[in-house]
């Protein structure tokens, strides 16, 4: 007789359901587990062996076959425990078969009984919804496989739990979402003084999810103002609450059950591996630039990145979904952040002042911002010089908008895109806009389309940097409140995307 548990197995953010299939029958005593496991899945074994010891239920002297199918599909992690554990107990008839064929488990087994807490819970939870089957994880989970409210969450604290539920002993009552992490305190942009140039092209920035690229001399404020880009976009959406956290829930992120609301902030460090950022190692987990998906990835002293790690970049930005290649695994994560990167203008970091610049300038500073190449660059829609504040300036009153009202202006222009993009699935935000519906959308007037054209043949725009700038345009009229794109705005589009941080405090520093 054979009997049948299910639990899934993960492939990027999908969770693909395996069917766990228990044969016991006559022979020599035996144990085997077969269905492509790695080592921890084969090391279960001696963990249901032990587990169910712990429950005075001893394993028959009999030849015990255990299944995961799809044989070919790898199995990896030590969530498939508790799916093993169930199928051996239903075919021991300790547990009915039937109930157990319509849920869906995950949970990892200490050697007494007890359910630890595994990462995936969450995409485990919308396997189970959408195959119509209650989900079965260990408590630990429960609070964040919950929000999938379209499937019944049990969340047992030990194999002992989940025997007197399926007995009839002691029912599991369904487990409830967790709270919303509490925001923390937002940083504020009069924090910063001056750089207002700068903190408008955030405000842009924020508003349409443009690329951002800002240089300038150590402790001129870049930091401090990527640090407060998130006070400033509008939290997440229900759809896209989702979406962020199942990316992290596979990387085991999520706390306590809760899910926020707030943009995910990541800034790796600049000897981060080309793994880290863009996602592979071991069973391909996501990278920095998918844990940032519908948030930001701040890219601090951007020209000391590896150039590898720089150039695998582009394609994501491009596609906003990143395919992690690999011999043993072939996923596919989203990846659609805002980018900003900070750089000094040069090794030395004081191009612009001749009193403290290194003996190689300016030849230096070309150098060092050429560690960018021009497709990487081409795809920075806003180019920002951040000068040096005096230090006579930091005792002056704080300047500019506060946080808060720059985040009313940058959630009323968000808004304006949904409105513009109800009609458009996939459609969020101007930085997605492309083809006709570009062209209806944010064409210019007849002044604007005449010094686009000008500014275009002088300066040989690409096909790519046209566009960018009539979707950065777009986003200053939506800021503005006009739903047509003026030549003001065209200008100010253009002065962001000409800008080449670094150039002119070089030619200053050689004269």
């Amino acid at each position: 007789m054979m009997v049948r548990a299910f639990t899934v197995a993960f492939e990027g953010v999908e969770a693909r359901l395996v069917e766990v299939q228990c044969a016991v029958s006559p022979g020599v005593p035996s144990f085997t587990l077969v269905g492509l496991p790695d080592k921890a899945v084969s090391e279960a074994k001696e963990r249901v062996r032990a587990a169910l010891s712990a429950l005075s239920i001893a394993l028959p002297s009999k030849r015990i076959t255990l299944n995961l199918s799809p044989a070919d599909l790898p199995k990896e992690g030590s969530h498939f425990d508790l799916p093993i554990a169930l199928a051996l107990l239903a075919a021991l008839e300790i547990i009915p078969k039937d109930e157990v064929e319509h849920t869906v488990a995950l949970g990892e087994l200490a050697l007494d009984g007890r359910l630890i807490g595994v990462v995936g819970a969450l995409p485990a939870a919308m396997a189970a919804a959408a195959e119509g089957k209650a989900l079965m994880c260990p408590r630990a989970s429960g609070a964040e496989a919950a929000w999938v409210g379209a499937a019944e969450v049990l969340a047992p604290a030990s194999l002992n739990d989940v025997v007197r539920h399926y007995t009839g002993q002691a029912p599991l009552t369904p487990a409830e979402a967790g709270e919303v992490a509490a925001p923390p305190a937002a940083r504020d942009l009069r924090d910063v003084k001056g750089q207002e140039r700068a903190k408008r092209a955030l405000e842009i920035a924020a508003a349409g999810r443009h690329h951002m690229l800002m240089v300038g001399s150590p402790g001129s404020g870049k930091s401090m103002l990527a640090a407060r880009l998130p006070g400033i976009l509008p939290p997440l959406s229900a759809a896209e609450a989702l979406e962020t956290s199942m990316i992290h829930s596979l990387a085991g992120l999520l706390t306590e059950g809760g899910i926020s609301r707030d943009r995910p902030f990541r800034e790796p460090h600049h000897t981060a591996s080309m793994a880290a950022i863009v996602g592979g190692g071991k069973g391909a987990k996501p990278g920095e630039i998918s844990l940032a998906h519908n948030g930001v990835l701040f890219l601090d002293e951007f020209p000391e990145f590896p150039r590898a790690v720089l150039e695998t970049l582009r394609q994501p930005i491009e596609a906003g979904e990143v395919v992690v290649a690999r011999a043993n695994a072939h996923v596919r994560y989203p990846c659609r952040f805002l980018l900003i990167a900070a750089a000094n203008p040069c090794k030395c970091g004081y191009l612009s002042d001749p009193g403290r610049a290194c003996t190689r300038a300016p030849v230096c500073g070309d150098d060092y911002m050429g560690r960018i190449s021009g497709p990487l660059m081409d795809r920075f829609d806003l180019r920002v010089e951040v000068p040096p504040v005096a230090f006579t300036d930091l005792d002056l009153p704080p300047s500019g908008d506060t946080s808060a009202t720059a985040a009313q202006r940058v959630r009323a222009a968000r808004d304006r895109q949904q409105a513009r993009f109800q009609d458009h699935p996939g459609l969020r935000v101007n930085a997605d806009l492309e083809g006709r519906l570009l062209e209806e959308v944010a064409t210019p007037d007849a002044e604007g389309r005449a010094l686009l054209a000008r500014v275009a043949e002088r300066f040989g725009l690409s096909a790519r940097g046209y566009h960018r700038v009539l979707r950065v345009a777009r986003t200053i009229a939506d800021l503005e409140g006009s739903a047509a794109v003026r030549q003001p705005h065209v200008a100010e589009a253009l002065g962001y995307r000409l800008a080449m941080p670094g150039k002119a405090a070089g030619r200053l520093a050689a004269e």
